[in-house]
């Protein structure tokens, strides 16, 4: 463990240097070479595929349907609606040339698609009986970020995007609501085992164009807050600024209501910040490209470590074998504990004289098991099992035990320097906020009493959550 310690920061003395080192080290990804982007490595991009995939089959579940639409945007189309260019401006990339001449009009390179979708669901979207228009997108898009950072803020980022058409605020906002927990909430608990807090965001801090926004938030290592999936109502907004309309049942004209809702490769950045120790990444095993590794000590071991493989594959797990015995075992074991692969296997020719190979479970403090080789395969499955609920139950308590309920803004200043702050939103209003930020503190979200959100910003008896973030 200490050789492994000693090629990261410690995250107690520089977190922010610890994050960057598990990028690199565990080989996550790599600055791209225009200030801002990112270059995705394979091991990374093996995480965000397996996200993917279980993002995309439910929001299929929901009915709603991929497309695509153009990374080019007109610059006229996000001037229709005033509050979203404005909110946009200062992050946009904007194309005046091609092809060696000025353009016509200038396009904007894709920050967000509401602007784009609006245009084409005006166009089909004719009738009461083509309603709800559910749309989701699998893209890249592209903000300009003064302070870049991986997996966190890019210029350019991977993401998903959803956009919906519907008849009434009460089919929108349900809609918008579902997205939030019966797809964003169940990825970021079931898959990547990372306890989430939703809410609405305050009138600040909501989407610009939106009338609502609603979060899912987590907490990082270092008790701050990270935005991890929105989803927003957007009324009628969009459908008044593009004529996004429908006949209505009793043949009278009427404007949509419209959602939009989006999760990004900072998906994989809160794995890191919520899972992640000094030895490294922790990855869940729901999504981890790489569930057990098999490494053979020595030679004489390859075969065996290749069978093992075959059989751990055979019973639907996603393994990879380290036969490469002309490099240290030390050197090798220290790699995969800092790539976080849930479990290694070390197969030597003194376990194979025992019949055993020795287990180590890289979320349970890397110990290590003798197991018989006749039980291997049932034991990592179980184990694997056991430890995705298990470091669920250890980040739920983690975010539990920082949170610190207050009565004022000044507390609430205090208690954010080591976690997050509860505290009636009463309290703060918008002057608050004004004092909050000048300490780098944001209200991250308001909920009821009960924990339900809120249906309005102005509901009596609303609770902050305020924190530092990221």
């Amino acid at each position: 463990m200490t050789a492994t310690r000693s090629v990261l920061a410690s995250q107690a003395t520089d977190y922010p240097r610890w994050f960057q080192d598990v990028i690199a080290k565990a080989e996550l990804a790599d600055n791209g070479p225009v200030r801002g982007t990112m270059v995705v490595r394979p091991y990374g991009y093996g995480i965000w595929e397996l996200l993917q995939e279980a993002m995309n089959r439910r929001i299929k579940a929901t009915g709603a349907q991929n497309a695509y639409f153009p990374l080019l945007i007109p610059e006229s189309y996000l001037q229709r609606e005033a509050e979203h260019v404005e909110g946009f401006s200062p992050e946009l990339a904007v194309v005046t040339h091609a092809g060696g001449k000025q353009l016509e009009e200038p396009a904007v390179v894709r920050p967000t698609s509401e602007t784009v979708i609006g245009e084409y669901m005006a166009k089909w979207v004719q009738s009461y009986r083509d309603l709800p228009l559910l749309l989701n997108q699998w893209a890249n898009a592209v903000r300009w970020e003064l302070r870049p950072r991986l997996f966190l803020r890019t210029t350019e980022f991977l993401w998903q995007e959803g956009h919906t058409a519907h008849v009434s605020a009460e089919d929108a906002r349900a809609f918008a609501t579902r997205i939030l927990f019966d797809v964003y909430r169940d990825v970021m608990v079931n898959i990547l085992a990372i306890p989430v807090l939703p809410g609405r965001k305050t009138r600040r801090e909501r989407f610009a164009g939106a009338i609502n926004t609603m979060t899912l938030e987590a907490m990082t290592g270092d008790g701050k807050a990270l935005q991890m999936a929105t989803s927003h109502e957007l009324g009628q907004n969009f459908a008044r600024a593009f004529d996004i309309g429908y006949l209505s049942s009793e043949g009278q004209r009427e404007l949509a209501w419209t959602t939009s809702w989006g999760s990004t490769t900072r998906m994989v950045g809160g794995l890191i910040m919520v899972h992640g120790d000094d030895a490294g990444l922790r990855v869940p095993p729901a999504v981890a490209a790489v569930q057990v590794v098999v490494l053979a000590v020595k030679d004489e071991s390859i075969a065996a470590a290749r069978q093992i493989g075959d059989e751990l594959t055979a019973a639907g797990l996603r393994v990879g074998v380290d036969d490469r015995t002309d490099q240290p075992f030390g050197r090798r074991a220290v790699n995969w504990e800092l790539k976080g692969v849930p479990i290694r296997i070390e197969v030597g020719p003194r376990d194979l004289a025992a019949g055993t190979a020795t287990v180590v479970r890289r979320l349970r403090d890397s110990a290590k098991t003798a197991v018989e080789l006749s039980g291997l395969t049932a034991t990592v499955v179980s184990a694997l099992d056991a430890d995705q609920t298990h470091l669920l139950a250890e980040a739920t308590a983690r975010q539990s035990a920082r949170i610190t309920a207050v009565s004022t803004v000044d507390e609430a200043i205090e208690a954010a320097a080591s976690g997050w702050a509860t505290l009636p939103y009463d309290a703060v209003g918008e002057a608050g906020e004004d004092r909050l930020a000048e300490s780098g503190i944001t209200v991250r979200c308001l909920q009821r009493a009960d924990g339900a959100l809120p249906l309005r910003d102005d509901e009596p008896g609303l609770v902050a959550y305020v924190a530092r973030s990221y």
